[in-house]
C-alpha cells in the first residue's frame, strides 16, 4: 500500500512572528520578517503641480490629441451618447479624430517579438486582409504621412542616425511598417491620462478610478483582443497579457494601458501549472482557493469570481480567480467576464493610484489539453530586490498575506459604501468560501 503523502503547508508562522511562504505553483520561497510588515508602502505622489488647460489631451503620446504618434490602430471602443458601446476596426488616418476612443488597441512601437521574428523563424507573412489594409492605408496621403512619421520615430529611437533614416526610400520605410498591421504585440490604451476634472498632476486615471461599468468594458475589450491576436498568427501558442502601472513597475508612460504579446511558447508559469494539473486536476481549488479560504485570506467574492491575498510571491500580491467552467476567457459569458472585472476593479480601487503595480493574466494556452482556470494576479511593486534575494533565492516580502487582508478589507467596505465599486461583491467575512468553488474542470 502506498503511504499517504501530505502536501507541505504553504504558510508557516514562526514563534517570533516571521511568516514563511511557499508558492504551490512556482516553488518561490518568501519570508515576511517580524516587524518589517509595519513599514510604509514606500511610495509617494509628487508634489502637486497644477495642470495646464492648454495641454488637455496632450500629456503623453497615448493621449487623445496625439493619436498620430502611435502606429495605425487595430480597433477602438467608442461610447455613444445613449451609453451603448461599439467596437470599430481599422480606423483610417482620416477618421482618427472623428470619435474619441474609450479604449484603443494599437501596435507597440517596440515589440518584444517583432514581425521580423515571426517572418524569419516561421515564414509568417501578412494575411491577405491585413496586407490589403496596409496597402489602403499607404495609398491615403494622410495615412502614408502617418506611417512615415511613426517609422522614423521608431528607427531613430532604435539607434539609427538621422542620416541613415534619410537615406532610406519611402518604400523602404513603409516596408518597416508591416509590423504595425500584422505584428503580435499590441497596447490597449485608456482614454484618460488624468481623471475627468483633474486640476493637478497627482490625479492620475488608473484602473481603480474607472466606474465598474467602464472597467468591465476595458476587460472585455482586452479579452476580445487576445482572441484577435491568436486568430491573426497561427504560430502563436499564447498571448501574454499584463499591465504595468507607474514607472517603478515598468511603465513607459503614467497613462493607463495593457500590453498583449503573442509568443511561440507557453512560458514557464504555464508549463509548471500544466505539470501540477496532470498530477491533480483539482490543484487550483485545493492549493489556491480552498487553502486561502481555510487560512481566512479571502478578500471578496461574487457569483463568478473570488479574490484572496496571495502567498509565495516576490511582492505583495492579490489573486483573482474566475469560477467559470469555461477555461478560455473569450468563451465566457458577459456576466462571467463582468464578475472577474468587478473584483479586479475593486482591488485596483482599494490599492490606489499611488502604488506601482503589475497586473498579470494567466489562462490556458491554446495547445493545452488540460483544464486550467483563468486567474489574474495584481502585484504591488513596493520593494526592491537586493543581495539577500539574489544569494538565497528567498525573497523578503514586507507584507504577509494577513496584513494584506487587514489593509484591503476595510478599504473595500468603504469603497462599496461610497458606491465606487460593485455593490454585488461579498467582502471579507461575507464571502461564502465554499470548497471547490472553481468549476474549471467541470465543463
Amino acid at each position: 500500500m502506498q503511504a499517504f503523502h501530505a502536501e507541505p503547508d504553504w504558510l508557516t508562522t514562526m514563534a517570533d512572528g516571521t511568516v514563511k511562504q511557499l508558492n504551490p505553483f512556482s516553488g518561490t520561497e518568501v519570508w515576511t520578517v517580524a516587524g518589517r510588515g509595519n513599514r510604509p508602502l514606500g511610495v509617494t505622489l509628487p508634489d502637486p503641480v497644477p495642470l495646464d488647460p492648454a495641454q488637455h489631451g496632450r500629456h503623453c503620446a497615448f493621449c487623445e490629441q496625439r493619436y498620430l504618434e502611435t502606429p495605425p490602430e487595430k480597433s477602438r471602443l467608442v461610447r455613444h451618447a445613449d451609453g451603448t458601446r461599439e467596437v470599430r476596426y481599422g480606423t483610417t488616418a482620416e477618421d482618427l479624430f472623428a470619435t474619441v476612443a474609450e479604449f484603443r488597441r494599437v501596435p507597440n512601437l517596440f515589440e518584444i517579438l517583432s514581425y521580423q521574428y515571426w517572418n524569419a523563424n516561421y515564414g509568417y507573412t501578412l494575411p491577405p486582409r491585413v496586407a490589403a489594409r496596409k496597402a489602403a492605408y499607404v495609398e491615403s496621403a494622410l495615412g502614408r504621412e502617418h506611417i512615415l512619421g511613426v517609422v522614423r520615430t521608431k528607427l531613430l529611437a532604435g539607434g539609427r542616425t538621422q542620416h541613415q533614416v534619410d537615406a532610406l526610400t519611402e518604400d523602404e520605410q513603409v516596408d518597416v511598417a508591416s509590423g504595425f498591421f500584422g505584428g503580435g504585440h499590441d497596447v490597449i490604451i485608456g482614454r484618460r491620462h488624468y481623471v475627468d476634472g483633474a486640476t493637478d498632476n497627482t490625479q492620475l486615471a488608473g484602473s481603480g478610478t474607472m466606474t465598474p461599468d467602464e472597467h468591465g468594458a476595458f476587460l472585455a475589450f482586452t479579452v476580445e483582443s487576445i482572441q484577435a491576436l491568436l486568430n491573426l498568427n497561427r504560430y502563436a501558442r499564447y498571448v501574454v497579457v499584463f499591465q504595468n502601472w507607474l514607472r517603478p513597475a515598468g511603465a513607459s508612460f503614467d497613462h493607463l494601458h495593457k500590453q498583449l504579446v503573442a509568443v511561440d511558447e507557453r512560458g514557464v508559469q504555464a508549463e509548471r501549472a500544466v505539470a501540477r494539473l496532470r498530477q491533480n486536476p483539482n490543484v487550483f481549488n485545493e492549493d489556491a482557493v480552498n487553502y486561502a479560504g481555510y487560512k481566512n485570506l479571502v478578500l471578496a467574492e461574487s457569483d463568478h469570481a473570488i479574490a484572496f491575498a496571495g502567498f509565495g510571491h516576490r511582492f505583495p500580491s492579490l489573486e483573482i480567480y474566475s469560477k467559470s467552467a469555461q477555461c478560455d476567457p473569450w468563451e465566457q459569458s458577459p456576466d462571467e467576464l463582468r464578475g472577474m472585472s468587478d473584483l479586479v476593479h475593486a482591488l485596483h480601487a482599494a490599492t490606489g493610484v499611488a502604488v506601482p503595480s503589475n497586473e498579470e493574466w494567466h489562462y490556458r494556452p491554446v495547445d493545452v489539453d488540460v483544464a486550467m482556470p483563468w486567474r489574474i494576479v495584481l502585484k504591488w511593486r513596493i520593494s526592491t530586490l537586493a543581495g539577500f534575494e539574489g544569494a538565497t533565492k528567498i525573497y523578503l516580502n514586507t507584507l504577509d498575506p494577513w496584513a494584506l487582508r487587514d489593509r484591503l478589507v476595510p478599504r473595500l467596505l468603504e469603497l462599496r459604501d461610497e458606491g465606487r465599486i460593485s455593490p454585488d461583491l461579498r467582502i471579507g467575512n461575507e464571502a461564502e468560501c465554499r470548497p471547490n468553488s472553481l468549476r474549471y474542470h467541470c465543463g
